[in-house]
């Protein structure tokens, strides 16, 4: 299997470096390792569909993808299997070669500048970068099944969907469960 960073790679050797010029790609990138976060991912093996126009601009090449995916990971309420389409949209500046005269700036100035820049390598397009940020913002945080899951109940773990509605479990109060093991009957004191 490929490294995880090379299917990403596309290359742009048939777009023309002159500005205005516009080329459109359709990618069908089976990524080698999950792509999102423990919860919730793209698993591996599976593919990730990516239409790509790229346009020649006088800095370098701009790319404007949709990204298409299915997740899958778990219910955070009843552990249930969950899938999650994503469909994300993303543009992007691939520089052909470092910003140079840039205003200076102090060092905590440059570690607050989030903007990751983004370079050619020759005609190669590193891709991995902006569709992993894509797909991560597109996963929920907490993934559900539905939004009227209610989960697990916490002492028999049974989902709360599939039990009857009156469902209970009788609670004895822990100070006082030492004293029923002793099984003597008390008198009863009610009024």
């Amino acid at each position: 299997m490929p490294r995880s960073s090379e299917v990403f790679k596309l290359n742009t050797f048939e777009l023309p470096r002159r500005a205005g010029e516009m080329k459109e790609y359709e990618l069908d990138i089976e990524v080698p390792e999950n792509v999102g976060v423990p919860l919730i991912f793209v698993p591996a093996g599976d593919v990730i569909e990516v239409d790509a126009r790229l346009e020649s601009v006088t800095e370098g090449v701009l790319l404007s993808a949709s990204i298409f995916a299915t997740a899958k990971g778990e219910c955070t309420r009843c552990l249930d299997p969950v899938e999650v389409e994503i469909e994300k949209k993303i543009q992007e500046l691939f520089n052909y070669t470092a910003k140079i005269g840039r205003s200076k700036k102090s060092s905590s100035e440059d570690e607050l500048d989030l903007e990751e820049e983004f370079m050619m390598d020759g005609d190669i397009m590193n891709l991995e970068t902006p569709i992993r940020d894509a797909i991560v913002l597109g996963l929920p945080f907490n993934p559900l099944c539905s939004s009227e899951c209610l989960g697990l109940c916490p002492e028999c773990g049974g989902k709360w969907a599939d039990l009857p509605s009156d469902h209970a479990h009788e609670s004895v109060d822990a100070r006082w469960a030492a004293l029923a093991a002793l099984d003597i009957d008390l008198p009863d004191f009610k009024n």
